[in-house]
């Protein structure tokens, strides 16, 4: 309630003048006291001894002194200087009035209230002592008490109906809402129709779910401002509340007659349509609305935002993807439009679009930690290492302390072989996450990954390790590890125990079969491993696991077979650089 502030500085040599005629003014109230309505409640001041002009100018230098205090707002001092002033000239209106402004704005309006209030008593015409303690009460939440004030200065001071407004809001503030229409019906005698008025009548009837009195309210302010399109549109949403559509639709209807292109009244006339399941006139009026340059950027981003939420879903997707390419068309220099329709694009599985749209938001604003870390993720999902490498550095270049752009970085450089560059941005990262675990695992993971390709094999053995020691299911680790460790033919028992664990947990994932399978082709368990590849093959027709499947065909005799999958591994693609021997010199190389 501060915005009843009014703060007044009275001058020194007039808040001395006012001393005398307000106490002369006081005892002549004091004679008519039996005279004053009991409903007034203005208090009587206690009868002190007129002061001596000694006095008189001694509480003046105070109150001078007190003054260069409180402009410099060191209102402990002034507080000081004034409560002297009192002590000389307690009856003094003026030297009321500052000491409760001072205890206003030293924050203690409890203290306040008395010497407001015997200001008012000392000198009932000057409106700034009302307001004052009106302030008082209401930063106590004493509403009550503060809509007295203001009714105490209307009924003493003439020409103060204004105030009416902040009485008004009190009565608001206390959901004293029949008080609250009194006063406005006030007001408008006062100052006649306002629209203003009529919009808080409206506001009140809704608070008391008076749906009809708002109504006609809202028709009132209609009439009374017939080419105004936001009354209408305030209307149809209170015939839709009282649930008469139709009604709303017509209303809509008669605002889009004023102004055809108003995007506002569109998107009412859609939401209106799709409540009575008229889904193709909804859709074609969102349409409307979005294809509107009048409609701002934050709004459609809203609405997306909400079918985003409804995802997936494959009766909305079609509408939603349209808006998000007219919010762009009518935006096209607004990364908002872009970012979003890349998260919708995301969810429905449009993952290269949605990374197209996602470069384009950062052309335009490249702050969002959030849209460069969907770039990255979709780049390591697509597959497009290179790209991975370049927009991780970017980012890194923006947010150089985010440990998640150094472990893409790093990622991307494994995959493009550059093992020195990933090794390297992958400690930094590691570096920078030292206090969550979680990501120091990730980190870890990649890292034996890292050194065993480039030959560092105990650095790859402890990290690999260490993401055990925090993980003991880790896929990714077991699956690698594992293999790493039957490639290099060493602790080939601990290879098999990590990889039997994940073909227990996952017994129908042909990579994890196929590790499994070469583990034990290394342990010379031919049958074993023929075993787990048929498996494998079964639901897999991987290069590498065809190729593997001919050398254990071979190992067991089955010559003729092992060319025919070394020959059908070499039309799958990436096999071993040994393929093109084997199948040419019917040999198994390893």
């Amino acid at each position: 309630m501060t915005r009843f502030r009014n703060i007044v500085l009275a001058t020194c040599c007039l808040a001395l003048v006012a001393t005398g005629e307000s106490q002369a003014q006081s005892k002549k109230k004091k004679k008519k006291g039996k005279e004053k309505s009991e409903t007034e409640q203005v208090a009587v001041p206690v009868p002190q001894p007129e002061p001596s002009e000694q006095e008189k100018l001694l509480s003046e230098a105070l109150f001078l002194e007190g003054m260069k205090f409180f402009m410099l707002e060191d209102y402990k001092q002034a507080l000081g200087q004034f409560q002297k002033a009192y002590a000389v000239t307690p009856n003094n209106a003026a030297l009321n009035y500052k000491l409760a402004e001072t205890y206003l704005l030293m924050e203690n309006p409890k203290a306040g209230v008395s010497f407001a209030q015997a200001a008012i008593a000392n000198d009932t015409q000057n409106p700034y002592y009302y307001l004052l303690l009106a302030q008082l009460h209401a930063e106590q939440k004493q509403y009550t008490e503060a809509a007295q004030a203001y009714n105490d200065l209307m009924r003493n001071v003439p020409d103060q109906e204004q105030y009416l407004f902040n009485l008004a809001e009190l009565y608001l503030a206390q959901s004293k809402y029949d008080d609250a229409l009194k006063t406005y019906d006030r007001i408008e005698k006062k100052y006649g129709a306002l629209e203003q008025l009529s919009m808080n009548r409206q506001q009140i009837y809704l608070r008391q779910k008076n749906i009809g009195k708002a109504l006609a309210e809202g028709e009132k302010l209609i009439a009374a401002n017939p080419t105004e399109i936001r009354y209408l549109l305030a209307q149809a949403e209170l015939y839709n509340a009282s649930q008469k559509p139709d009604v709303a639709i017509e209303t809509v209807n008669r605002a889009l007659r004023i102004e055809p292109n108003n995007p506002f009244a569109h998107l009412m006339l859609s939401d209106l349509h799709r409540q009575k399941g008229n889904l193709a006139e909804s859709e074609k009026q969102v349409k409307i609305a979005f294809a509107s340059t009048d409609l701002d950027i934050d709004t459609k981003v809203r609405i997306l935002v909400d079918f985003i939420r409804q995802l997936p879903n494959p009766a909305i997707e079609g509408i939603a993807l349209e808006l998000a390419d007219l919010t762009i068309a009518s935006h096209p220099e607004e990364a908002k439009a872009y970012a979003v329709a890349g998260d919708l694009q995301t969810i429905i599985g449009k993952k290269e679009s949605a990374r197209g749209n996602y470069i384009k938001a950062v052309k335009f604003d490249d702050s969002h930690f959030k849209i460069w870390q969907q770039i990255v993720l979709l780049d390591a999902e697509l597959g497009e290492s290179a790209d991975l490498v370049k927009h991780s550095e970017q980012a890194l270049e923006l947010f150089p302390n985010q440990a998640v752009f150094w472990f893409y970085n790093g990622t991307g450089h494994l995959i493009e072989k550059n093992y020195d560059r990933a090794a390297k941005s992958l400690e930094h990262g590691k570096r920078l996450s030292a206090s969550e675990p979680e990501l120091v695992t990730q980190f870890n993971a990649q890292l034996g990954d890292v050194y065993n390709s480039i030959k560092e094999y105990k650095k790859s053995d402890e990290a690999y390790e260490a993401v055990l020691t925090q993980d003991p299911d880790n896929e990714h680790v077991l699956n690698n590890y594992s293999y790493f460790l039957s490639l290099r033919g060493e602790q080939l028992p601990k290879a098999k125990a990590m990889a039997g664990r994940l073909v227990e947990q996952h017994p129908a994932n042909p990579t994890y079969l196929d590790t499994y399978a070469w583990v034990l082709y290394k342990m010379e368990d031919y049958e074993g491993a023929l075993k787990y590849l048929e498996q494998a093959i079964a639901v897999s027709e991987d290069a590498t696991i065809v190729e593997h499947y001919g050398d254990v065909l071979f190992k067991l005799g089955k010559k003729d077979e092992a060319v025919r999958q070394w020959e059908k591994a070499k039309l799958k693609g990436e096999a071993s650089a040994f393929l093109d021997r084997k199948i040419k010199e019917k040999k198994l190389y390893e």
